[in-house]
C-alpha cells in the first residue's frame, strides 16, 4: 500500500518564501530540487514572465547563493537558484530522512509550500510530519488517499536515486518534449555531470521503466541468457 498526501508546509525560514514576500510575484513554481549539502540547495523555479524579475534581485536575497537563468518556458522565466538553507530547518530536510516522491511541482508562497508527495505507508508519512513539526515547520494536510493495490514495496519501477533525479529533472525541463527545450549537455550541466553519465542515466532509467511498466523483465531476462 502507498498513499498520496497533499499539504501545506508553513514557515518563514523555508526556502524561497522570501521571493513571493518581497518580490512581485504570488507565488512561484518549483519543478525540481536538488540537495548538494546538508544545509544546501539547487531549485530550479518558474516565475510568469509578466513579472520581469531579474537575476540581480534574485541574487539580492538573503538565502540566495547563486543565480542562473535557464530560459524561458511558455509564459514562463525559469531560474536556477542555489539556496543556503535555513540551520533551523535543513535536518528536517536531509533526502536521506524520508521516502517519500514528489508527485507535482512544488507551489511556494509568502506563506509557504504547497506539496503532493507519495509515501510508502501511513507510518513514513508520520515521521515526515513529526520532524518537520520538531523544527517549526507546520503541515497543514489537504488530503491523503491511500493505494491498496500497490505493493508493500515504496518503489515499483525498480528505478535508482540517481536514475530517478535524472529522468525527473528532464521531464520538468522539457527534454521529452518535442521540439526539445533543453539539450543532453544543459541537463548535465544542471546535475554536475558529464554529458556521456547523463545520457548513460536517462538510457538504463528509461529501459527499467519501460520493462517495468510492461512487465517484460523475465521475457527480456531469458532472452539474454
Amino acid at each position: 500500500m502507498t498513499i498520496t498526501t497533499e499539504f501545506r508546509l508553513r514557515s518563514s525560514a523555508l526556502p524561497l518564501v522570501s521571493i513571493p514576500a518581497t518580490l512581485p510575484p504570488d507565488e512561484l513554481v518549483c519543478s525540481h530540487a536538488l540537495c548538494l549539502e546538508p544545509d544546501a540547495r539547487v531549485f530550479h523555479v518558474e516565475i510568469d514572465a509578466e513579472h520581469e524579475l531579474s537575476k540581480a534581485q534574485l541574487a539580492a536575497l538573503d538565502e540566495v547563493v547563486s543565480v542562473k537563468p535557464l530560459g524561458e518556458r511558455g509564459d514562463k522565466t525559469v531560474f536556477k537558484l542555489t539556496v543556503e538553507l535555513d540551520e533551523s530547518i535543513a535536518p528536517a530536510f536531509d533526502p536521506e530522512r524520508f521516502d517519500g516522491a514528489k508527485m507535482k511541482s512544488t507551489i511556494i508562497t509568502s506563506e509557504g509550500w504547497r506539496e503532493t508527495k507519495e509515501f510508502k505507508d501511513y507510518e513514513t508519512f508520520h515521521d515526515f510530519h513529526t520532524t518537520f513539526e520538531n523544527h517549526g515547520i507546520s503541515v497543514d494536510l489537504i488530503s491523503i488517499t491511500s493505494n491498496q493495490s500497490a505493493s508493500n514495496d515504496s518503489r515499483e519501477d525498480g528505478l535508482t536515486d540517481r536514475q530517478r533525479e535524472a529522468l525527473e529533472l528532464a521531464v520538468s525541463r522539457g527534454y521529452y518534449e518535442s521540439p526539445r527545450q533543453v539539450t543532453a549537455e544543459e541537463l548535465a550541466e544542471e546535475l554536475d555531470i558529464s554529458q556521456p553519465s547523463l545520457s548513460s542515466l536517462l538510457r538504463r532509467g528509461e529501459r527499467q521503466l519501460l520493462t517495468s511498466s510492461l512487465d517484460i523483465q523475465g521475457e527480456l531476462n531469458t532472452l539474454s541468457r
